[in-house]
């Protein structure tokens, strides 16, 4: 089995979005990095043409900033 760029590109994104929801319990800053990786994962699904997978992960990267955002704001983390 033989990956190209983009498939291991699309690869880290998803890979990096599992690991930091697994942690965003510990740290507001796991909540940015999980947005992060949901705007690499939209990024992914633009230059692979599913635009609806590109357009949803782009969605999830907003609503996970303004989660960042809340639990920054009051200073401990929120569910």
């Amino acid at each position: 089995m033989t990956f190209d760029a983009l498939s291991l590109f699309g690869l880290l994104a998803v890979s990096l979005m599992l690991l930091f929801y697994t942690f965003e319990d510990t740290s507001p800053w796991c909540v940015l990095g999980f947005a992060f990786a949901c705007a690499l994962g939209s990024v992914y699904g633009f230059l692979q043409g599913a635009w609806p997978f590109g357009l949803v992960e782009g969605v999830w990267t907003f609503i996970a900033l303004k989660r960042w955002q809340k639990r920054r704001l009051a200073g401990k983390p929120v569910a």
